[in-house]
């Protein structure tokens, strides 16, 4: 089972590790041989991905933090219904 998942990881990031010779020209130095498509146009490009960034580490911050410690310890909480359930 682990073999498979190993195989199909590499076999999904591989494809996308490295950019094509021709997308490798159209890129800025910082980008260059990992990004495809067209370079950025502006800093704004770059400050859109980078506020992107932030948000979804935020975002899996959060998401791991309360599936770790859930914090619904009142009495009144709505699953409270479900497992005093009579």
């Amino acid at each position: 089972m682990k073999k498979s998942i190993y195989t199909t990881l590499l076999l999904v990031f591989s494809g996308i590790t490295y950019a094509c010779p021709m997308c490798d020209k159209q890129q800025p130095k910082i980008l260059k041989g990992i990004a495809h498509g067209a370079g950025p146009e502006s800093n704004l490009d770059y400050v859109i991905v980078w506020g992107m960034v932030a948000f979804v580490a935020l975002t899996l911050f959060y998401a791991v933090k309360y599936l770790v410690k859930p914090k619904e310890n009142n009495d009144n909480h709505i699953k409270r219904t479900i497992i005093n359930f009579e």
